[in-house]
């Protein structure tokens, strides 16, 4: 297992609010603990032509701008040089499981799959799986698959993505619920809802079934939009999973007969950790332990 990490992505905090830096930090010293043998690389800066794949300029010179987005997305100082660092270790991953065919998955934050071409949302300023899925076509590589199996819509990934050619965007996430899009499939994206409270067993049937709709598009590559919020006992959410089932997650990967990458989105349980290491360990092939 390839993981790209930055520790500055830890040195900045939201005055309030569950995305913090422990997230990635505890997830680090597990992860690094546990599994010796994995090689971490720190995410090579990319130029800023990059960002411009799926955000308007006019965004990138309001994140410079001290004014907050929403109550979620504060101004943060320095939070376009965060984000932007989260957008390489996104492409790093791509390229790895482009060029290297390893599989690769970067640990930064923000997250980043609510951030539209022009607003920052729901703790995400860019969007670093979008800016990937488009980085790997004008790479050359013919058909992307993003595949997002957080709780939450990956509203802002949709939205670049709708109506591009050679790139497909499936999520799996709880609806009603935050931000309330993902209702509907249209042109090239597929969208499967999930009740709040659905059982476990039905909740992975869904995802079976959204995996089964990329195995069928036969991606060259696949970016995967890994949030762990579905797990049940995620503060901001109201789903049933537990970390077996994120481990499930990983196997499926592991097995697909095309690289993939993955990035970390949401998930805001204490045992964050655990669930980034349960589904790792299983897509690298081996059984985690608890």
């Amino acid at each position: 297992m390839l993981i790209f990490h930055d520790p500055e992505c830890t040195t900045y905090t939201p005055s309030s609010g569950p995305e913090q830096p422990a997230r990635t930090i505890k997830s680090v010293e597990r992860l690094k603990a546990r599994h010796p043998g994995w090689e971490w690389r720190l995410p090579v800066p990319v130029d800023d032509a990059v960002l411009r794949l799926a955000h308007t300029e006019g965004h990138l010179e309001r994140l410079a701008q001290p004014v907050d987005f929403d109550e979620d997305t504060p101004y943060i100082a320095g939070i376009l040089d965060h984000a932007r660092r989260s957008v390489w270790g996104a492409i790093a991953a791509a390229d790895a499981a482009r060029v290297e065919r390893r599989p690769a998955f970067s640990l930064m934050r923000p997250p980043g799959h609510h951030a539209t071409r022009h607003e920052a949302m729901g703790f995400c300023y860019l969007n670093q799986v979008a800016i990937a899925a488009l980085y790997l076509r004008r790479q050359g590589v013919g058909r992307v698959a993003v595949w997002d199996f957080d709780a939450h819509h990956g509203n802002g990934t949709e939205a670049i993505l709708n109506n591009k050619d050679g790139i497909i965007f499936v999520s799996v996430h709880q609806s009603p619920g935050y931000p309330g899009t993902g209702t509907e499939d249209f042109d090239n994206c597929r969208n499967y809802t999930i009740a709040p409270r659905t059982t476990r067993d039905d909740h992975m049937r869904l995802l079976e079934l959204s995996w089964q709709h990329v195995l069928a598009y036969q991606p060259e590559v696949v970016l995967v939009s890994a949030g762990f919020d579905a797990y049940v006992r995620d503060p901001i959410t109201a789903m049933s999973l537990e970390a077996e089932d994120f481990a499930q997650l990983g196997r499926w990967i592991g097995e697909a007969p095309f690289p993939c990458a993955a990035v970390l989105e949401g998930g805001y349980s204490e045992d964050l950790p655990l669930l980034i290491d349960s589904f790792l360990t299983a897509w690298d092939g081996r059984v985690s332990v608890g």
